[in-house]
């Protein structure tokens, strides 16, 4: 699209895009939490990779999107390995011993992540001042948003009735890590050029690695029948379209279209998402420290957002 109509067409799709990816990842905290209280959670994790993914590859295909060459299958397996398979895998696993408030707190380390690693490998100048005053302050406020909701009943495991908690932690910190470096060599990978199409060849190279994992912690020997009862079936569900196909398919757009830490300020936002959404649903109360926190994560994300785009305007 070209002329004076593409730079307004091309902000609605941004705004749409981060729309989508806020609102969907920040509900999907609790959809994990429900899924594992009965699946364990690689399983689940490869069950949700791999629907999503089918579907999204059969409706391109319908669709008449060329079939994926080997290089596209290879680049979605090294790149969906590190983002679905090491990423969220690892956050799956480690919502059995603490709590998701302190998983999302440990996430918004991300964008720290995706913002230092270019100018360490020394393929970019440093992150401008005022994209890294915008991270700090989102981390502030996300850990003063998580202070105030985080309670004694919240860490209460879900599956295992003792766990490694210090481990867990570790595997969050990890899986940030695993995320960013994903997030930036996908950038360079030979990806299919539709972002959709690439989305649904990384969900399907992850589900494999996900159940093969399970499959290695034994976790096939802990199928039950309350596997197949609503509740987790719903919220497997709703990880599929909302988490899968609607927020991982606005990332992945989002990393072709704008930079990768703009990309990657829902981690400052979706905890605050999952905030409002116990307030609307679970009746929970916001307090003065919720408000607090809401205007530092706000205030974080324009200033990285600006930030970005200064330097590019530079």
């Amino acid at each position: 699209m070209t002329g004076p109509t593409a730079a307004p067409a091309r902000q609605a799709h941004l705004i749409l895009a981060f729309t989508l990816l806020y609102v969907c990842w920040g509900s999907t905290y609790l959809a994990i939490r429900i899924a594992i209280g009965t699946w364990p959670p690689l399983l689940m994790a490869a069950v949700r990779f791999t629907v999503a993914g089918s579907v999204l590859y059969a409706f391109l295909r319908a669709r008449g999107t060329p079939a994926p060459t080997a290089r596209h299958w290879g680049a979605a397996l090294l790149s969906g390995g590190l983002l679905l398979g090491v990423g969220n895998g690892s956050v799956c696993w480690a919502e059995q011993w603490i709590p998701s408030s302190v998983a999302a707190l440990i996430i918004a380390s991300t964008p720290l992540w995706m913002t230092l690693l270019p100018w360490l490998g020394r393929r970019a100048p440093a992150p401008p001042a005022l994209v890294i005053v915008g991270v700090l302050l989102g981390l502030t406020g996300v850990g003063i948003l998580l202070g105030a909701q985080a309670t004694p009943a919240a860490a209460t495991p879900v599956v295992a009735p003792r766990g490694p908690s210090s481990w867990a932690a570790a595997a969050v910190i990890g899986a940030t890590l695993s995320w960013a470096i994903g997030s930036l060599w996908s950038r360079r990978l030979p990806l299919p050029s539709s972002p959709f199409q690439s989305t649904a060849l990384q969900m399907l190279a992850a589900g494999p690695l996900l159940a093969l994992a399970g499959a290695w912690r034994g976790e096939f020997g802990r199928l039950t029948p309350a596997m197949l009862t609503p509740t987790p079936l719903l919220a497997i569900a709703f990880l599929v379209v909302f988490g899968s196909i609607a927020g991982f398919g606005s990332y992945v757009w989002l990393l072709r279209n704008t930079t990768p830490t703009r990309a990657s300020t829902y981690a400052f936002v979706n905890p605050l998402i999952a905030v409002l959404l116990g307030w609307a649903i679970a009746g929970e109360q916001l307090g003065r420290r919720t408000f607090v926190a809401s205007a530092l994560i706000v205030s974080s994300v324009a200033a990285v957002v600006l930030g970005s785009a200064a330097r590019r305007r530079a």
